[in-house]
C-alpha cells in the first residue's frame, strides 16, 4: 500500500550549491591510458543563480531511479520511495517497484506475481500485462521507456514483446530464438538495453524503441554505460595492473582506455557516461576500511582526454532520461546525498546536490568532552578527552603541547574507532605537566581515506597552588644536589600510588643547573619569597651574606640578589611556610646561643624580610629544624625539630609566628641526613614530609595525617636512584 512521504521546502540559494568542473585543456594526449596523477587540471567553480537548496534524500536509501520529476530508493526493509524533486514529497511502496521515463514523463512500473502494473504518474493512467509461472503464460523481461517487456516460449523460441499503453503488443525482431534469461533495462532515451545468455554464454543488444528491432552488440564491447554517443564497461586484470575502464565509440566501433591508475581493487569499477564524459569509481567507497584511489569518481573526457574528480565517492549511479547521471554520493565540504551530474559541452560537467542525507562526507566530530578553560590539577589528577566522530578513523591521536616550555605529550587510543578517549595524566603518569597555558589537538585519518584526517584543536590552562619545593611548576616536588665541584642538579619527583614502585620517583634524568655554587656554606628552599608562583632558594656565602635566587618557574633560576648579611650568626635556617598567617612565606633561623628568631616576609623580591623577631631560646638542643607548612589543621604553619637524640619534635603554629609547646611525634630519626618539607608531594591536599637516608638507609616520605597528634603516617620508601648516587652530595 502507498505511504506518504513528507515534504521538505525548497529555497533559492544565495550561496554556491552547484558545483563546475572544468578541465584546462593541454595538447592532444594519446588514446593509451596516461596514468598521470588522477584530477590534474581540475578545477572548481560555482554556479548559484539556477540551483535550489537540496531537497531530504533517506539516509540509508539505495538510489534505483531517476526520472523526469522525480528519483526512486529503496531501504534495507524492502520500501520502495519515490520522491519529487521539486518538494521532496511523494509516497512509498512495499513489493518490487521501477522508475522508467521517456525525455517528458515519469512511469511507476509495479511487479506482482500476476500482472505487471505500469502508472503514468503524469496522467495517473496504468497500463497492466498479465503474467504467470506456468508453461505459456507470460514472463517479466524488464522495463524501458514508456514500456513493459515480457517474453514468453513459443513453437519458435523465445518471443519477446513490447507493451505500451494505448497501442497494440509488438514482437520485438533481431533477438535469437534460443535466448534464454531475457533482461530489458533502459539504455538511453530511444533505446533499451537487452541482456540474454546464448549457449552459456552473456550477450546483449539495443532495441530501438520506434522500431522494435534488436541489434546485437559487438563482440569484446561491453555495455555497462550506454549513452547516444558511446558505451562504458570495466574490466578487472590478470596482473596487478588493477580494474581497468574501455570506451567504445557507437558509430565507428573504436575503443579507447580510461587513465585509471594501475592500483588494485577489491572489484570492477562502477561507470557511466554523461556526454564525452565516462565516470568510473569503486562502488560504495564509504563502506571499505582502507583506502584507495578507486573510491574518488573521476571522470574522462574520451575526445579531449581531460580527467577531473567529480565526487570523493559514490554507491551507485543511475542515468536519467535527459542524458545526466545520478549518483547517490558525497562530495567533501558539500555533504552527502544524491548528485545531479550534466555535461554543459566541451570541457566541463557540473554537479549538483539535488538532495542531502544532512551528513558531511568527511569526518567530523559531533561530540566531545574537552578541558574547561582553567584546569585545577589539585582537584583533578588530570583529563579525560572524550570524542564521538562521524565515522571511523584510523590510529586516532590527542597532542598536548605545554606553551611556554614546548613539552608535548601525544597520545594514541585504538587503531579503528569511532569514539577515542584519552586519559590525560591520571596519577600513575611520570609525566612533567606544569602549569600555564596548553594547547591540544585531535587528528585521526578517515579508515578509507575519503576526505582529509579530522582535526579538532582547542586551549586550556592548568593551575595549582605554589608549591614550596615545586621549581618547575608542575606541581610535584623537586630536590636540588650540589656536588663535591660545587655543580647544581635538579632532579624532578612525582608520585605513583600503583605498582610495585609505589610512592615518590625520580621522573627523568636529573637537570644540570649551573656551576659556582661551592661559594655557599648554606642552602635552603625558600618557597615564595619572591612574589612568584613558584618556589625560590636562600643561599648564604662563608662571609654571611645572604642571596636570594628567584626560581623562573622552568627548574631554574634568576640572577642573585643579595638580600641581608651577618647571617653567619645561625647555625639552623628554615624557610617555605607561613608563620604569620598572612599570606607570605617567613624563615626562621637559629643562632649560636640557640635563640631563634622569625624573619617575617615581606614578598619582595628585592628586601623579603622585615626586620627579625625573638620568639624563643633554648633551640640549640637541635640539629635540623623544618618548616613543614600546615601540617596539623591549625591557623599557620607548623615546625618539625629533631634533637640530637634523633627524637623528633612537633611546635605547632599559633599564627602569630610563635608556637605552643612542643609534642614528641617519635625517635630514631637521626637515620636520616636532612629533613626537607615537600609540600603536598601525594596530591591529597597535606604538606609531608622527606627523610634523607643516611649511608645504608632508604629515603622515606612521611604523609600528613592533618591530626596533630599523630601528624605522619608510616613511612613510605623513596625511590631515588639519581639523588643517592652519592651520599656526600648536599640535598636540600
Amino acid at each position: 500500500m502507498p505511504v506518504p512521504l513528507a515534504r521538505s521546502t525548497r529555497r533559492r540559494l544565495a550561496g554556491a550549491v552547484t558545483t563546475v568542473l572544468a578541465v584546462t585543456l593541454g595538447a592532444t594526449a594519446p588514446t593509451a591510458p596516461a596514468y598521470a596523477a588522477p584530477f590534474e587540471g581540475g578545477v572548481l567553480a560555482a554556479d548559484a543563480a539556477t540551483t535550489a537548496d537540496p531537497i531530504a534524500y533517506p539516509k540509508a536509501g539505495r538510489l534505483v531511479g531517476a526520472g523526469v520529476t522525480g528519483f526512486l530508493t529503496t531501504s534495507s526493509a524492502g520500501v520502495t520511495s519515490f520522491r519529487r524533486y521539486s518538494d521532496g514529497g511523494g509516497q512509498g511502496y512495499d513489493g518490487d517497484v521501477y522508475l522508467r521515463s521517456t525525455p517528458t514523463t515519469d512511469f511507476l512500473v509495479f511487479r506482482g506475481s500476476y500482472k505487471i502494473t505500469q502508472r503514468n504518474l503524469a496522467t495517473n493512467g496504468s497500463l497492466e500485462v498479465p503474467v504467470g509461472s506456468l508453461t505459456g503464460d507470460a514472463k517479466w523481461a524488464g522495463a524501458a521507456a514508456d514500456a513493459v517487456f515480457t517474453t514468453v516460449a513459443t513453437e519458435a523460441g523465445t518471443a519477446l514483446r513490447k507493451h505500451v499503453d494505448g497501442a497494440p503488443t509488438v514482437t520485438v525482431t533481431g533477438l535469437p530464438a534460443d535466448a534464454a534469461a531475457v533482461m530489458v533495462t533502459p539504455a538511453t532515451p530511444a533505446h533499451a538495453k537487452v541482456a540474454f545468455r546464448q549457449n552459456g554464454l552473456g550477450k546483449w543488444g539495443l532495441l530501438d524503441l520506434a522500431t522494435g528491432v534488436l541489434a546485437l552488440g559487438a563482440p569484446g564491447i561491453g555495455t555497462q554505460a550506454v549513452s547516444a554517443t558511446h558505451t562504458a564497461w570495466s574490466a578487472g586484470s590478470a596482473t596487478d595492473q588493477g580494474p581497468r575502464v574501455f570506451v567504445a565509440d557507437r558509430a565507428t566501433g573504436a575503443v579507447q582506455e580510461a587513465p585509471v591508475p594501475p592500483e588494485p581493487s577489491l572489484g570492477n569499477l562502477q561507470v557511466g557516461l554523461v556526454g564525452d564524459w565516462v565516470l568510473y569509481g569503486q562502488k560504495g567507497g564509504m563502506g571499505f576500511v582502507q583506502p584507495s584511489v578507486h573510491h574518488a569518481i573521476t571522470a574522462y573526457n574520451v575526445t579531449t582526454r581531460a580527467t577531473v574528480k567529480v565526487l570523493d565517492h559514490a554507491y551507485e549511479f543511475t542515468s536519467a532520461p535527459d542524458g545526466s547521471l545520478y549518483a547517490r554520493g558525497g562530495l567533501v565540504g558539500r555533504g552527502e546525498g544524491m548528485y545531479r551530474i550534466a555535461a554543459t559541452g566541451g570541457d566541463i560537467l557540473k554537479a549538483e546536490p539535488v538532495a542531502t542525507t544532512g551528513e558531511p562526507t568527511e569526518v567530523v566530530a559531533t561530540d566531545s568532552t574537552v578541558p574547561p578553560a582553567v584546569l585545577d590539577l589539585d582537584r583533578a589528577d588530570g583529563f579525560t578527552f572524550r570524542w564521538t566522530l562521524s565515522r571511523e578513523v584510523r590510529n586516532p591521536k590527542l597532542t598536548v603541547r605545554h606553551v611556554r616550555t614546548g613539552k608535548t605529550h601525544t597520545l594514541s587510543w585504538q587503531p579503528t574507532t569511532s569514539a577515542p578517549v584519552f586519559a590525560w595524566v591520571d596519577s600513575s603518569r611520570d609525566e612533567d605537566v606544569p602549569n600555564g597555558d596548553f594547547t591540544w589537538e585531535l587528528t585521526g585519518e578517515p579508515v578509507n581515506g575519503i576526505g582529509p584526517a579530522v582535526t579538532a584543536k582547542g586551549t586550556f590552562k592548568v593551575v595549582r597552588k605554589a608549591q614550596p619545593h615545586d621549581f618547575n611548576d608542575n606541581g610535584s616536588p623537586d630536590l636540588f644536589s650540589r656536588d663535591s665541584a660545587g655543580r647544581l642538579w635538579r632532579t624532578d619527583l612525582f608520585y605513583r600510588p600503583i605498582d610495585e614502585r609505589r610512592g615518590i620517583n625520580e621522573a627523568s634524568a636529573r637537570t644540570y643547573i649551573g656551576a659556582g655554587w661551592g661559594v655557599y656554606d648554606r642552602i635552603e628552599a625558600a618557597g615564595n619569597l619572591g612574589g612568584t608562583p613558584v618556589g625560590d632558594l636562600l643561599a648564604r656565602d662563608r662571609s654571611g651574606v645572604l642571596w636570594l635566587h628567584q626560581g623562573n618557574g622552568a627548574g631554574s633560576f634568576a640572577a642573585r640578589v643579595q638580600v641581608g648579611g651577618g647571617w653567619q650568626i645561625y647555625d639552623k635556617i628554615t624557610s617555605g611556610g607561613d608563620l604569620t598567617n598572612d599570606g607570605r612565606v617567613d624563615a626562621l633561623a637559629a643562632d649560636g646561643s640557640g635563640v631563634l628568631w622569625l624573619h617575617p616576609g615581606s614578598g619582595s623580591a628585592t628586601k623579603p624580610f622585615l626586620p627579625r623577631k625573638k620568639i624563643g631560646a633554648g633551640w640549640g638542643i637541635y640539629n635540623d629544624i623544618t618548616a613543614v607548612g600546615n601540617i596539623a589543621g591549625g591557623p599557620a604553619g607548623d615546625l618539625v625539630a629533631r634533637d640530637k637524640d634523633g627524637v623528633l619534635w612537633l611546635h605547632l603554629g599559633k599564627g602569630d609566628g610563635t608556637f605552643a609547646p612542643r609534642t614528641r611525634i617519635g625517635g630514631g630519626w637521626n637515620a636520616f641526613r636532612p629533613l626537607i618539607a615537600a609540600g603536598d608531594a601525594d596530591g591529597d591536599g597535606r604538606p609531608d614530609l622527606m627523610g634523607l637516608g643516611a649511608t645504608f638507609q632508604s629515603p622515606s616520605l612521611y604523609k600528613s595525617t592533618g591530626d596533630w597528634k599523630v601528624p605522619f603516617r608510616t613511612g613510605e620508601v623513596m625511590y631515588l636512584e639519581q639523588v643517592d648516587a652519592n651520599t656526600s652530595d648536599l640535598v636540600f
